[in-house]
């Protein structure tokens, strides 16, 4: 009886959240570094979900490419396997009806076809099994030493990006609301007001945590995914071939607001990420140390927004980023 009381209470907070406020679940008061930059166009296509699209959305990364062509081979091995079993049919319903064959064989064994049909799937199984293991150990693969290190930090209900290898300052990123995305040309949903921006054509160590229930950060257009659990650090490679942004979400469920906590990745050359660093507040290594220490020319740090509990981030109306 508890137990259903406490679903019941649950059930009825959660219908009380208006889909137009869950919409606009973003922080009241945007950190000062969001204008430290003007944030690159999407394309349109690119990064995102196709509307009517029937296939996983193109990719832009080694192992995206990897497991792209892995997935264009298993679909022609169905395409092949369904045409033959349909043969068969086909076959055995013309030749073996009882119009065509009155007095049917009395055959209950063929050891040829019981070997045939217990040898060849397998040897299908054990070419897919192959670059299937494959795939598997290089997207677990340990970045280089010299990868840069970006943390994504799951909150109920938005990110925090952790810039740890330039100054530890965070950027904390909340969706935007419709008007605010058609505002910017962006698309509804997945739009936020301060992306992750990250270096293109160099290798990522992306780490993720979450400081309150599990979530999950995945960005199909990169084939990334990885969990963010409270109390542990999760790590894998990151490669972005090429600038651009690229969209994602939450994929594991968090919460009534699950929904509305996109991911939004700006991949930048990497002279324009190093500028981005530095008019973050963030320093860069192996600069000279006066340009290191040199005050920013655009907007300082943009200091995280829930840290602390009963920080402001949980779910006030957004605010569009300045121009």
């Amino acid at each position: 009886m508890a137990q259903d009381a406490t679903e019941t209470t649950a059930a009825q907070q959660t219908e009380e959240v208006a889909a137009a406020d869950v919409a606009q679940a973003s922080s009241e008061d945007v950190g000062p570094g969001a204008d430290a930059y003007t944030p690159m166009k999407p394309t349109e296509g690119k990064g995102m979900p196709i509307a009517k699209a029937i296939d996983v959305q193109q990719q832009f990364s080694p192992i995206g490419h990897q497991a792209n062509a892995l997935h264009i081979g298993l679909v022609w091995i169905m395409v092949i396997i369904s045409l033959f079993v349909l043969a068969l049919f086909v076959w055995v319903i013309l030749k073996y009806n009882k119009r065509s064959n009155p007095v049917p064989s009395k055959t209950s064994h063929n050891t040829l076809i019981e070997v045939i049909w217990t040898v060849v799937p397998a040897l299908i199984l054990l070419g897919i099994a192959v670059p299937s293991i494959g795939l598997l150990s290089a997207q677990y693969k340990s970045p280089p030493k010299d990868a840069i290190t970006i943390k994504a930090i799951g909150y109920q209900w938005y990110w925090g990006y952790s810039y740890p290898d330039n100054g530890e300052f965070e950027v904390v990123s909340n969706m935007l609301s419709k008007e605010e995305a058609d505002a910017v040309g962006e698309p509804h949903q997945l739009a936020v007001d301060n992306r992750m921006v990250v270096p293109a054509g160099v290798p990522i160590r992306l780490q993720t945590t979450a400081a309150d229930v599990i979530h999950s950060f995945a960005v199909p257009s990169l084939w990334f995914k990885l969990d963010a659990v409270p109390g542990r650090l999760n790590e894998k490679m990151l490669f972005i071939d090429e600038p651009g942004v690229y969209y994602g979400q939450c994929s594991e469920l968090c919460g009534a607001r699950h929904g509305y906590m996109p991911i939004a990745i700006e991949a930048l050359p990497m002279d324009q990420y190093n500028a981005w660093v530095l008019a973050q507040g963030g320093t860069i290594a192996g600069a000279e140390e006066e340009e290191a220490a040199a005050e920013p020319a655009a907007a300082p740090l943009q200091q995280p927004e829930s840290s602390e509990p009963g920080a402001p981030g949980a779910g006030a109306a957004p605010v569009a980023p300045t121009a």
